[in-house]
């Protein structure tokens, strides 16, 4: 990244200028959460950058058995930065993972393998970078409940912008009746607005952080917001959305709310998705651009297109990672699923942004979500893309009229595909279609992250009753 810290020796430099009096190592896990190991900033030396950090990997779904357990940190100085909520003043840097048994970087870390994919550009001769816009939607509650147990499952969630509690009596204030409404909150002002000193909040800790921020604004749902960030190169992508992530769940934390990336808290309003915006260059030239091509796209990134959306239900088992995924990739809520492209239009699960120039031609993957481990999201994408080019697959379209409004049949006849409708169905496609991620990925991490998702996402799910089932069954 790059933002503070130069290299090794700079670090140490840099925490004694800032006083500080802890480092926090931080890594991400397969299911895209950020850990953490804090050490005495008296207790690290150079050596532990350079020789890494032991650790237990046992203790993390998916990983290591308990009987080949021990791995090892590899600190990034150049990652640092300096954790904006803690009391003491502490310093956090991004870490990959050591296999020590292969001697080699851990085939399950995520951010290795983002690295792995951008030496793979490299050494293909294809690219030599690859650029990643991420758009992170998420929801701010006032209070959230859950219960999950054998006999009793509900859950309830509360935000001030929303419209049932119209008649609700406030014992400290008054209901003030402002309310965006049901898909009425795309950029309201205030007071319909309630979030935008957080907002700003957040922001300004973005910022402290070193992400540079444009676009804020409150989104289509009730309690549902966005800041944009500028976008990165593929790893710097994905740890900008971990910081992203973290700073306005925290904001939202000390100011006394809750936020939230789920795609589908809210039943009949919109979602949150994770739209990604991507390009590769060579040479300093963005090989997306051809002048005179449909929006300004060339050969390359139309079959760059083509290679996504042919992979694009296996893909999604990366990109579209929890079954609540599903919930918002269905018609009427601007979550597209629908697999083709189109300038302009939102309703083509891959949309080129209007007015793009050479060095800003790009295409917008529309269906992801925050779900997703970016650093998995951003290497299935990619790879995709990249099978797409080599192989010179032609996508279905472009298509600019709404498709939120064609029936199934004529979604058919148009020979168009459609994402799966759960995570059971992405996973599935990702067992038949996962020759394109080969040259990162492994058939040991492929096979892991299937299991993964199967036990702690699917299989848990699909066990349960749900009060709808009780709504409409228990009277058979």
């Amino acid at each position: 990244m790059g933002k503070f810290v130069k290299d090794i020796d700079h670090f140490f430099e840099f925490c004694k200028e800032n006083e500080v009096k802890f480092v926090d190592f931080r890594f991400t896990d397969l299911n895209g959460t950020w850990h953490h190991l804090g050490y005495n900033v008296k207790a690290v030396n150079k050596e532990m950058f350079e020789k890494g950090v032991p650790f237990d990997a046992s203790s993390f779904g998916g990983w290591q058995p308990i009987h080949r357990s021990d791995m090892i940190f590899m600190p990034e100085a150049q990652s640092a930065f300096l954790d904006p909520f803690t009391a003491d003043v502490t310093i956090v840097v991004f870490c990959d993972i050591y296999d020590i048994y292969n001697n080699e970087m851990y085939a399950k870390c995520p951010r290795s393998l983002a690295k792995k994919a951008m030496l793979h550009l490299k050494q293909s001769g294809i690219g030599d970078e690859a650029f990643f816009g991420p758009e992170n939607e998420f929801f701010v509650f006032d209070n959230v409940k859950i219960v999950d147990k054998p006999n009793c499952a509900m859950y309830e969630i509360d935000t001030e912008e929303g419209e049932w509690n119209d008649d609700k009596d406030y014992k400290d204030s008054y209901n003030t009746g402002h309310r965006p409404r049901k898909k009425g909150g795309y950029l309201p002002c205030q007071p319909v607005d309630s979030m935008v000193d957080l907002r700003a909040e957040m922001v300004q800790v973005l910022e402290q952080v070193g992400l540079e921020t444009f676009a804020v604004h409150h989104e289509v749902a009730q309690g549902q917001g966005e800041i944009g960030v500028k976008y990165g190169t593929l790893v710097e992508a994905a740890d900008n959305v971990q910081i992203y992530k973290y700073v306005v769940k925290m904001v939202a934390h000390l100011n006394g709310k809750t936020a939230t990336f789920m795609p589908k808290p809210l039943y009949g309003d919109n979602g949150s998705g994770m739209h990604v915006h991507q390009s590769v260059w060579k040479d300093g030239k963005n090989l997306f651009y051809g002048e005179g091509g449909y929006a300004n796209l060339s050969d390359f990134a139309r079959h760059y297109i083509g290679g996504v959306l042919k992979h694009a239900r296996s893909v999604a088992a990366f990109t579209n990672a929890s079954t609540n995924s599903y919930k918002r990739l269905i018609p009427g809520f601007e979550a597209p699923s629908i697999l083709t492209y189109s300038s302009q239009n939102r309703s083509a699960s891959v949309r080129i942004p209007y007015g793009s120039g050479e060095k800003s031609v790009r295409a917008e993957m529309r269906f992801p979500d925050s779900t997703a481990n970016p650093y998995l999201a951003f290497v299935a994408l990619l790879m995709a893309g990249l099978d797409g080019v080599k192989n010179k697959i032609e996508p279905v379209g472009p298509m600019d009229e709404n498709l939120f409004i064609l029936h199934l049949d004529e979604i058919r006849e148009k020979g168009i595909e459609q994402l799966p409708h759960t995570l059971r169905g992405s996973l599935e496609s990702l067992i038949r279609d996962n020759a394109y991620l080969k040259p990162v990925m492994t058939d040991e991490f492929i096979k892991a992250y299937q299991h993964y998702k199967f036990e702690t996402q699917v299989w848990p799910y699909e066990a349960r009753p749900t009060a709808y089932e009780f709504k409409t069954c228990y009277s058979c």
